[in-house]
């Protein structure tokens, strides 16, 4: 994240929401260089080596409806990483929606919640049912 707010404020905002996600002040033209001025806008930037691409841009009434974990993966070069996107060779591919996980179990190599994993399958399973049915 980037923003011009001072980082006392970020820090304070961060601690409170539980926040610790990296967090920038910007104090040159970063953001009106990439098009947010004022307001706000997002950007989705992907590094390949040393080489850097800005792969995405949306600012202002078009930004707005950004804020779930969801928009922001499917913006990115990389997406979900579920097996139904085209990823390239070597990325890891799960899935779908069997990696997901609550907040605070997310460690290294940590498996998906089994929870999850049985009321995705039953979802999965009465959604098919269901297009079979309507199929008929």
């Amino acid at each position: 994240f980037a923003s011009r707010a001072p980082q006392a404020e970020i820090i304070g905002l961060k601690e409170r929401m539980g926040w610790t996600m990296p967090w920038v002040t910007v104090t040159d033209g970063f953001d009106k260089d990439f098009g947010v001025d004022e307001w706000h806008g997002t950007n989705v930037f992907y590094r390949d080596g040393e080489r850097i691409f800005r792969t995405y841009f949306v600012n202002n009434r078009g930004d707005e409806q950004m804020g779930g974990t969801w928009n922001y993966l499917d913006i990115t070069p990389l997406g979900r990483q579920e097996v139904w996107e085209d990823s390239p060779a070597g990325y890891p591919q799960t899935p779908t929606y069997k990696w997901w996980n609550w907040h605070d179990s997310y460690v290294a190599d940590a498996a998906p919640d089994k929870k999850w994993v049985e009321v995705s399958d039953a979802g999965e399973a009465a959604f098919r049912e269901e297009s079979a049915k309507a199929e008929r």
